[in-house]
């Protein structure tokens, strides 16, 4: 999609110039640049906010274009960017992993959600018939991939190999055997 690409790079550029700010040994003019970027986002977070509030105060409620502009990718990274977005983190991370799933599908590997918790995410990655270490580690790139994309706002991503999780045994296993 050549508008999210377009998105990323302009998103690459200001981390650019921030980074390049940030080199620079003006104290004074760090802050002062610090401070126009926070006033500009509120800015825009504000009038983002204003027009879902004005959305959803129209006769239908306006709630399919609003799921709508939150599935756009572009919007999608907007809303998310300002704390609007109107999916539930969790969601947007299964409908990252019901992408991946299709991808995954092709090399016979699956990935569960293990658990999501203050924002940070367990997946088990199932890399079935696949002891090639390059392959897991790919395939691991393509799940970090679409959920940091589904939701960039994760604090936290562990994937774990159950390849290598079954060479541990867990010690209930073991108590039980005595």
């Amino acid at each position: 999609m050549p508008a999210q690409a377009e998105f990323q790079e302009r998103l690459g550029s200001i981390e650019g110039l921030l980074d390049k700010i940030e080199a620079e040994a003006d104290p004074s003019l760090r802050t002062t640049v610090q401070e126009l970027v926070q006033l500009v986002m509120d800015l825009h977070g504000a009038g983002i906010e204003r027009i879902i509030e004005l959305i959803r105060s129209s006769d239908d409620g306006g709630e399919g274009l609003i799921q709508k502009l939150g599935r756009d990718e572009l919007v999608s990274s907007l809303l998310t960017l300002y704390g609007l977005h109107p999916e539930t983190l969790e969601a947007r991370v299964m409908r990252a992993m019901e992408k991946v799933r299709v991808r995954l599908r092709a090399h016979e590997a699956e990935v569960e959600l293990l658990s999501i918790e203050d924002g940070s995410l367990s997946l088990r990655l199932h890399a079935n018939g696949h002891g090639c270490g390059s392959t897991a580690e790919a395939l691991k790139g393509m799940v970090e991939e679409a959920v940091y994309q589904g939701a960039p706002d994760i604090t936290g991503l562990v994937i774990e190999d159950a390849a290598r999780k079954q060479d541990f045994v867990p010690l209930e296993m073991l108590q039980g055997a005595v």
